[in-house]
């Protein structure tokens, strides 16, 4: 016989818990996060998870209490006797942090990955690292989702004609392919060469897109910085227009006034982040269905093959 399923939220992700909950057909389970006078946080949960199954759904952006109380709430469950726990961790936080591309500077992604094996996790849920072998970070199994699923369909219900798919640097060149094989279209590459955090020093264009709707393809977007210069430099080379499919929302500092500023038609992103204010030019889609779906077949034991990898033509 199975084991029940409980669905557990951390407070960084609990819209998007309730959203995931509610396509799942059940109630999140009644939990607190109490929190002492100097800010020290203690996860209760009120309902048994004896020899359940558990999900708890929680994202692990910057500051590191995120990933501290995703960490306490792991330990809550599985000191009361959970059978089975799976973190679901739509943004993965750290993973920018995945080798050592500068003397004395640290892993975060493989620290993450570590911490989150000692605290008694026995499988991760995510969708769209930063770099896919981030995946071997873990000695535990990870399903990596993909949000082309969510929004392969959008571009298809936009009518969008003359299309070409731009990886605004080196590292989403296999991600932006994806997307170009599917549509048949080309592809361009906007490589950056950037002298340190957010900061970026040159910018050039590999390919033509001369009278090309060009979508600009990646992960995440934080400051915006590296897409407004990659979307400037792309209609200077020619683009009929230029809209971006970004998974994750980070939008950190002047991103939403950056946004608003910028040649982009539209910034398409998901809602494994919220948004922090409203904006003309942001249109967010849910992953909602997809998550619990994902839940559903671990649970039940059956594939998920369909709901990570992308469809083919």
């Amino acid at each position: 016989m199975a084991s029940d399923v409980k669905l557990l939220a951390g407070s960084c992700s609990q819209y998007l818990a309730g959203e995931v909950a509610n396509h799942y057909g059940s109630e999140l389970a009644r939990m607190d996060v109490h929190r002492f006078s100097d800010g020290e946080m203690q996860p209760e949960i009120h309902e048994s998870v004896r020899g359940s199954f558990v999900f708890i759904i929680q994202n692990t952006p910057a500051p590191a209490d995120n990933l501290l109380e995703l960490l306490l709430i792991v330990d809550a469950a599985r000191r009361a006797s959970a059978d089975y726990i799976c973190a679901v961790v739509p943004y993965f936080g750290y993973a920018r942090q995945d080798r050592k591309d500068r003397p004395r500077v640290a892993i975060a992604a493989k620290l993450v990955a570590n911490l989150m094996r000692a605290a008694g996790i026995n499988r991760v849920m995510t969708m769209d690292l930063h770099a896919g072998q981030i995946q071997g970070f873990f000695d535990i199994p990870v399903d990596h989702l993909n949000s082309s699923a969510v929004f392969i369909p959008y571009i298809k219900e936009s009518g969008l004609t003359d299309m070409c798919f731009a990886a605004p640097d080196v590292g989403s060149v296999k991600r932006a392919r994806v997307y170009a094989q599917f549509f048949s279209a080309d592809m361009v590459i906007c490589d950056k060469y950037r002298k340190r955090a957010n900061e970026i020093a040159e910018m050039t264009l590999i390919g033509n897109v001369e009278g090309k709707n060009v979508i600009i393809v990646d992960d995440l977007i934080d400051t915006g910085g590296t897409l407004c210069n990659a979307a400037e430099l792309l209609m200077r080379k020619g683009a009929k227009s230029v809209r971006a499919m970004i998974t994750h929302p980070v939008l950190s500092g002047k991103a939403y006034e950056n946004i608003e500023k910028s040649v982009l038609v539209e910034l398409v992103v998901t809602d494994t982040l919220p948004l922090k204010q409203k904006a003309p030019k942001i249109i967010q889609l849910s992953v909602a269905q997809l998550f619990a779906q994902a839940i559903r077949n671990t649970h039940e034991h059956t594939s998920i093959n369909d709901l990570f990898l992308t469809p083919s033509v």
